[in-house]
């Protein structure tokens, strides 16, 4: 026995079966990680499931005790993940074809569904794929194109990511959010009408707009002319003479201003009616 025990070869061999003991009985659960734990291709325990407003150190990772050579461990990820649709063409309302780029970030909330209903991450993002582009294309296909540039488009993700989580939940999923990355008319034609309407809308706006300016002013220009003639006329009737005398004065500072020369001229009978200030009372 104890020749055994100093044989480097069978210390060898003790420590390795020592350590795969070990690491067959032991598992680190990292913080990014929740294990689900296996037993005969059934799950029977999960480690560091995810919880909402968990604290950072305050969760469920760290050594785990297994049963060795029974229980298998499966890792799932914790953090947030996201899945990009490719390219989608969304006929609009207003039939306009849209090229669409989008993605939706998700996190898986119950890892045990999420195992028995997919088996593995990769498929829960092939299931979401598509369902991602079916939701763009219904939501979008809804609305005109210049929706998409307005405080609408905030109801439209929303409305997307509600009809995804449906699914997500099948999988143990959660969908955060959905992200329209960039939604572009084809080049070419549709393009450029595009932009031609746009601007001949802008166009028809800025007329409406001027058309509404020079209304108003006119009407203000109006009332103002109507309150002047009211302070002439309430003027007129409390002093006719001082009003006669004043606008008077008025007409031959512009009668008799200097032209070019500095000098005026002008012909008239001394007795005429328009010099009648000049004489006086």
């Amino acid at each position: 026995m104890t020749f055994s025990l100093r044989n480097p070869i069978v210390l060898a061999v003790l420590a390795t079966i020592g350590l795969i003991l070990i690491g067959s009985t032991f598992a680190i659960v990292p913080e990014t990680k929740q294990a689900v734990v296996l037993r005969f291709g059934n799950p029977v325990r999960i480690y560091n499931s995810y919880k909402p407003n968990e604290t950072f150190g305050h969760t469920g990772a760290g050594i785990k005790i297994r049963m060795p050579f029974l229980d298998q461990v499966v890792w799932i990820d914790k953090r947030i993940q996201s899945v990009a649709m490719e390219r989608q063409q969304v006929l609009s309302t207003d039939q306009l074809r849209l090229q669409v780029d989008a993605f939706a970030r998700y996190r898986i909330v119950d890892p045990r569904r999420m195992y028995i209903s997919a088996g593995s991450e990769e498929r829960v993002v092939d299931a979401l794929r598509p369902i991602l582009g079916s939701a763009l294309r219904n939501e979008l296909g809804k609305r005109r194109f210049d929706m998409l540039l307005s405080p609408e488009r905030g109801e439209v993700m929303t409305n997307i990511s509600h009809s995804l989580n449906r699914v997500a939940r099948q999988y143990g999923a959660e969908v955060i959010d959905v992200r329209i990355m960039r939604a572009d008319l084809p080049d070419g034609t549709p393009l450029q009408s595009a932009f031609q309407r746009m601007r001949t809308a802008r166009e028809q706006e800025a007329l409406t707009i001027r058309a509404e300016g020079a209304k108003r002013a006119q009407i203000i220009r109006a009332q103002a002319d109507a309150d002047a003639a009211k302070t002439y006329a309430a003027s007129f009737g409390k002093d006719p003479q001082f009003y006669d005398f004043y606008r008077a004065m008025q007409s031959y500072r512009t009668s008799f201003a200097a032209d070019n020369n500095g000098e005026t001229t002008a012909v008239l009978s001394t007795d005429n009616d328009y010099l009648r200030q000049f004489r006086g009372r």
